[in-house]
């Protein structure tokens, strides 16, 4: 049942898309926030009681919960339920809005704005980016978006579905991400920062989780774009970027679709509320500035936009076919 409920959710989020500041996210922060308060005390141990508990928790109760539904009032209900996190967890609507603001501003010449609203999604300094290098981090930016919003998401819920997890794995993954980004753009609050343990803890599990999904996207995108040239750029130039896992995908993108990335990276702009960035989306390891050379290919321009939208559209489709035809045997059989 996991491709009706990922088909569901991803039509209805086309249809009705959650809005930014929505309840689910509230409920998430302040759960996030609680655990931080009462657990991280600054002990080694500490870091993995308030990771577990943060993670887990929320896991094990949309476990509960569709186990609930099914043995109380029926299969169809668990859908219902599986259905409703697979919307609140997986969807392109959730930062696609920041992708198209920005092509649009650079499809109609406006440099300083496209800039601006890069620099707003982000939380970076853009002022003085060229237009490639504008297209360059829109890019990267919207490709580990669609990995963490959509492909990541996929896997760890159809993974622990096939094992009548239920929605789990949803839940599972887009939680053990939020904490990894929150607790480490918490580093410099002025108020309660979080732990040197409780960010070593939440980045440790956080690489470990992601390991398999950054693959599985990579090969994705390897698999609808130029394949041979994505899995050349995967094996000689993914270590170019900060985090290996982002660096598999940035680098199958990079050859799929014969486009420069990486190079110079952004500085963070100086921001009063330790969320923003965490809220923006900017990846764990992003924050220490660290940067490398960048991948071959020819120089971003606006025509790589739509390559990239096509490239992921493409290998959601791929996705989903793969998961009907299991579904379908797995019903036949």
């Amino acid at each position: 049942m996991s491709f009706f409920a990922i088909l569901c959710g991803l039509l209805i989020e086309q249809v009705r898309p959650l809005a930014y500041h929505n309840p689910v996210y509230g409920t998430v922060l302040a759960w996030t926030r609680w655990v931080s308060r009462n657990f991280d005390a600054g002990k080694p141990h500490h870091g993995w009681i308030a990771w577990g508990l943060a993670v887990g928790l929320p896991t094990l109760l949309s476990f509960g919960i569709y186990w609930g539904l099914v043995l109380t009032l029926g299969l169809p209900f668990a859908v219902v339920w599986s259905i409703a996190v697979v919307y609140t967890t997986l969807g392109f609507r959730q930062f696609s809005h920041h992708f198209t603001g920005i092509r649009d501003a650079l499809d109609s010449g406006d440099d300083p704005l496209a800039r601006s609203l890069l620099a707003q999604w982000q939380r970076v300094d853009a002022t003085n980016l060229s237009r490639s290098e504008v297209i360059r981090r829109v890019i990267e930016h919207s490709v580990i978006a669609a990995h963490r919003h959509v492909f990541g998401v996929l896997a760890w819920f159809s993974i622990l579905a096939a094992f009548g997890l239920g929605p789990a794995g949803a839940v599972f993954y887009r939680m053990s991400e939020f904490v990894a980004r929150y607790w480490a753009h918490k580093d410099g609050a002025s108020v309660q920062p979080s732990s040197v343990w409780v960010q070593r803890s939440s980045a440790r599990a956080w690489h470990a989780i992601d390991w398999v999904p950054a693959r599985i996207t990579a090969l994705g995108f390897a698999v609808v774009g130029s394949f041979e040239d994505a899995i050349d750029c995967w094996r000689n130039d993914a270590s170019r970027f900060p985090d290996i896992n982002d660096g598999v995908i940035l680098a199958a993108t990079s050859g799929a679709v014969n486009v420069r990335l990486g190079g110079g990276g952004l500085r963070p702009a100086p921001v009063t509320d330790p969320l923003s960035r965490a809220q923006a989306g900017e990846s764990v390891a992003s924050i220490h500035g660290v940067d490398s050379g960048s991948t071959p290919g020819r120089e971003p321009e606006p025509g790589h936009l739509r390559s990239v939208v096509g490239l992921v559209w493409r290998s959601v489709v791929m996705w989903m076919l793969l998961l009907a035809l299991l579904t379908l045997a797995r019903l036949l059989g």
